[in-house]
């Protein structure tokens, strides 16, 4: 007996040194898919969202990574183009192995991603305000909804522009819900819709809009045009001069006001959004000094940024939590946590899967910043679908309008 130990304890040494030796030194990295446009009419807009990603995943890696791996980005150009944004989802969750998605800007876009990341089971993150009436197991919602941007942002602009209202927006599912509920507010406010016009995504003639406006002298102007075709409507106006006219903007942040530049800068602009640039705060100030040290000083913030960046947060907390980075055991991590983030403490509403938001407007100045003019106060509780009509007329809009031809 005496004469075995010896030998069996040089085995186990043998053992162990064998199995430290087979042991990677570098752990395979955590991928995630990073799916945004590029290139196309939204790439002003979605660009950005890659670098507040990147700026988390970058501070995740510098603090250890996840479980004691590093973190990488696998991007993917959506192009602009819905059909792209569904083959690059596929891709990325069956041949490049990501373990969630940080992904898309407008809702035709989404809602062509959504059904691929719930058939493989996949996470996927999504950081624009949007006109909600949706709800997923496999995603959370990090951006506004309607109670939170769109219903106050309407009603404070009936109360201090007057009640005159014209509706303009790219044509896709977002403006056109966002302006159904524009209009019910509207009529609960004994205030009138002058006209409701639409143009394609990445439309750069704005003749007819501008001969319109001149015509009907609306009191507002409720702005839900995406991407670059932002740029074109305000240089337009200016070259028009109708800076007399009150432009409520829900789809314009700072990247997008800087790109239309002091030139084409709208005297009477407003923005409702949860988080300027330009908001106080310790932490809001950490934030965007680091965001300019990595990215560049004349880089701007913005509400779809910080959605974006702590999104990432807010996963990599869920992976921590659940100890894995396999997505249904994460997705159920997620829902427990908080982070406070840039526009203050989020925290997801679990019922919904949408973080609790506050909701303020702002005044454009001519550096593509906006200053805040009104605040709600309390954070809203996320309700994707507006209470004050039944669900399934909510859900035949959105169908009615996916008809459309």
């Amino acid at each position: 007996m005496k004469r075995i130990w010896p030998a069996l304890v040089l085995l186990a040494v043998l053992a162990a040194a064998l199995a430290w030796w087979a042991w990677p030194k570098n752990p395979p990295p955590i991928r995630i898919g990073v799916l945004h446009s590029l290139t196309g009419t939204m790439a002003v807009s979605e660009r950005p969202l890659i670098d507040a990603v990147r700026l988390a995943v970058e501070e995740i890696n510098a603090s250890g990574g996840l479980l004691g791996r590093p973190v990488e980005m696998v991007i993917a150009d959506g192009k602009s183009d819905d059909v792209v944004f569904t083959a690059e989802a596929e891709r990325l969750i069956t041949q490049e192995k990501v373990s969630v998605l940080f992904a898309c800007w407008t809702s035709s876009c989404r809602n062509a991603v959504r059904p691929v990341v719930e058939r493989h089971g996949n996470l996927m993150f999504y950081p624009v305000q949007y006109e909600g009436l949706e709800q997923s197991p496999n995603i959370y919602y990090t951006g506004s909804v309607p109670n939170q941007q769109i219903m106050p942002g309407t009603r404070w602009a009936l109360e201090n522009m007057g009640k005159r209202a014209y509706l303009l927006g790219s044509d896709y599912i977002y403006p056109r819900v966002a302006n159904r509920i524009v209009r019910d507010i509207a009529a609960a406010n004994d205030s009138e819709v002058l006209a409701e016009r639409y143009l394609p995504l990445g439309e750069t003639d704005f003749t007819a809009v501008i001969s319109e406006l001149r015509t009907l002298k609306p009191d507002v102007v409720f702005n839900n045009l995406n991407g670059d075709s932002n740029l074109h409507f305000f240089r337009a106006l200016f070259d028009a001069g109708l800076g007399n006219l009150a432009i409520v903007s829900f789809s314009l942040a700072e990247d997008e006001a800087k790109a239309i530049g002091a030139a084409a800068f709208h005297p009477r602009h407003y923005a409702v959004w949860d988080y300027f640039q330009s908001q106080t705060g310790d932490i809001n100030q950490r934030f965007v000094a680091a965001f300019r040290a990595r990215f560049g000083a004349q880089r701007v913030t913005s509400s779809p940024v910080v959605a974006a960046y702590v999104g990432v947060h807010l996963w990599a907390q869920g992976v921590r939590s659940a100890e894995t980075v396999m997505p249904e055991t994460v997705n159920s991590a997620v829902s427990r946590q908080s982070f406070p983030g840039p526009a203050g403490i989020v925290v997801f509403d679990r019922s919904s899967r949408h973080l609790w938001k506050p909701v303020q407007v702002g005044h454009a100045r001519a550096d593509g910043q906006f200053d805040r003019v009104w605040n709600f106060g309390d954070a809203l509780r996320p309700r994707p679908f507006p209470d004050y009509r039944p669900r399934y007329d909510w859900i035949k809009a959105v169908e009615n309008v996916k008809e459309r031809p």
